[in-house]
């Protein structure tokens, strides 16, 4: 997470000491500092009180880091409090030595653990993973994907999803691995009713799966497909676990060409 990172940041793109935002948010200096250095992390509360004063999302303030966009997007407070802005939680990462992101992987053994242990880092820890250098700053999770509802993806391929932090930014047609309470995990074309419904319809490749709804209050996660690892021919070795070592030897093959 970059809130340390992003609360300074801000801090001095208002141009203020430790002791001025301190009194700004009613907090000792010390907590400010603590902050800043990551020896301590604000309650849920606070939290969403630091997020408001600088009109920025929750969700932007821990997991993009700052110093590193072109621009911050800031937002009004009416923006900041209607619930399609509000996180119904904070995200659990792993990071590797040098802070940077995991990809955290989800096989079919797993899914059904995940549904349980999504929000929980203790159970994140546990989850093998990988990182693929190649791709942009962001936050993204593996999934394995069973059956034949997207073609041409068969069943057991994996889609490398980016973490979408809010209903709102969901572009109708794309594709996305949804998380939810009674449906699981499945890769579906999403088209966004919220407006009008506070729904989803999620929509299959393959015309004999018939579209179907889904209440947006049923969502836990929604991943936007950016990679996708299909089988490539029946006489391939596609198992999870060798497309993982793949993976692995194609992220060694990069840092090698960067040296």
């Amino acid at each position: 997470m970059y809130f340390n990172s992003n609360l300074k940041f801000l801090r001095k793109v208002r141009g203020f000491t430790q002791d001025e935002l301190a009194f700004e948010l009613q907090v000792k200096r010390s907590q400010i500092g603590s902050y800043e250095e990551g020896r301590a992390n604000p309650s849920y509360e606070k939290l969403a009180e630091i997020a408001k004063y600088f009109h920025v999302s929750i969700d932007h303030l821990l997991n993009k880091d700052f110093r590193l966009m072109k621009e911050v997007p800031l937002f009004s407070d009416e923006q900041l409090n209607t619930p399609l802005m509000q996180p119904s939680r904070i995200l659990a990462i792993t990071v590797d030595e040098e802070q940077n992101e995991n990809i955290e992987i989800i096989n079919a053994k797993a899914a059904a653990g995940y549904l349980n242990g999504y929000a929980d880092p203790e159970y994140i820890k546990e989850l093998s993973r990988f990182r693929l250098p190649f791709l942009p700053v962001g936050t993204y999770r593996a999934f394995e994907i069973k059956g034949d509802s997207m073609p041409p993806l068969q069943s057991g391929s994996i889609v490398i999803g980016e973490y979408v932090e809010r209903i709102a930014d969901l572009k109708d047609g794309q594709t996305y691995v949804v998380i939810s309470k009674n449906d699981g995990i499945v890769y579906k074309r999403i088209f966004n009713q919220v407006e009008e419904e506070g729904t989803l319809i999620l929509r299959s490749d393959n015309p004999t799966y018939t579209p179907y709804p889904i209440p947006v209050q049923d969502v836990l996660e929604i991943w936007k497909g950016v990679v996708q690892i299909s089988h490539v021919n029946k006489g391939s070795d596609t198992s999870f676990q060798n497309i993982l070592t793949l993976m692995q030897e194609l992220k060694q093959e990069i840092q090698e060409l960067k040296k």
